[in-house]
């Protein structure tokens, strides 16, 4: 469907940048993002794909808001401490931009939901902070052959992976296994999860819309301790136990 009178004014600012344009915003528009978790990281994503104009975010993430979310986790208030998330974020962002269709599942992803909850999107973002779960949404993605945005963070430092099956490296193939000595906990400054967030918004944006250049083989790196950014080349492992068999 052509854009409204209504898209026009909403998005008239980034109709105006280059290679986007209507085609670009009717693109995302008619697509539906599903995002692991919206704390810290996921939270500030799913803001950044409203604001933009996605179609559907779909929402997987458990769990009450306790006091010690809040520095990180901007969709939430402290009114809502001790009520489940979901909510909280769900309201957020249908307040912001009542043009997203925003369906919040009160799960995080697990052997039981995964192939499930990728089915319903175009593309995945992950934000999760366990391994697990973005063990589950790569092999996910590769088995039904779906982007995946890959983000995390730690203390000063971030990365992202764009995942693209057939084209790129999965995340299996750079993480065989759970790195030792990972833990749930970790440090956390909201500014630089926000930040992993962004970037991991416009590569799916750019993807997703057809414009600009994807990191595609390259993981985006930062460290905001000295403000380096890098993209550090990766590359596919031949005997990979995801996506071995998936033909590039």
């Amino acid at each position: 469907m052509p854009l409204t009178d209504l898209d026009r004014s909403l998005y008239e600012w980034q109709l105006d940048v280059p290679g986007f344009g209507e085609s670009g915003q009717e693109k995302l528009r008619s697509s539906t993002a599903l995002i692991s978790r919206a704390g810290g990281l996921g939270g500030p994503l799913a803001f950044s794909l409203a604001a933009a104009g996605i179609g559907k975010l779909v929402i997987a993430h458990a769990g009450d808001l306790r006091l010690d979310d809040l520095n990180r986790q901007i969709l939430m208030r402290h009114d809502d401490v001790g009520k489940p998330r979901a909510e909280s974020l769900a309201a957020t962002l249908r307040a912001f931009n009542p043009q997203v269709e925003v369906e919040v599942i009160p799960e995080n992803i697990t052997e039981a939901n995964a192939a499930e909850l990728v089915a319903k999107a175009d593309i995945v973002f992950g934000a999760a902070p366990l391994f697990e779960e973005r063990f589950l949404m790569n092999r996910e993605c590769v088995r039904q052959g779906k982007p995946l945005i890959d983000c995390a963070m730690f203390s000063l430092e971030g990365q992202i992976l764009p995942i693209v099956p057939g084209q790129t490296p999965c995340l299996a193939c750079l993480y065989p296994e759970i790195p030792e000595h990972w833990k749930r906990r970790f440090p956390v400054i909201g500014a630089v999860s926000a930040l992993a967030a962004n970037i991991g918004a416009m590569e799916g944006i750019k993807l997703l819309a057809g414009f600009g250049e994807v990191s595609l083989n390259r993981m985006i790196y930062f460290d905001t301790a000295t403000m380096r950014f890098q993209q550090i080349q990766v590359q596919r492992n031949p005997d990979c136990a995801v996506c071995q068999h998936v033909s590039l």
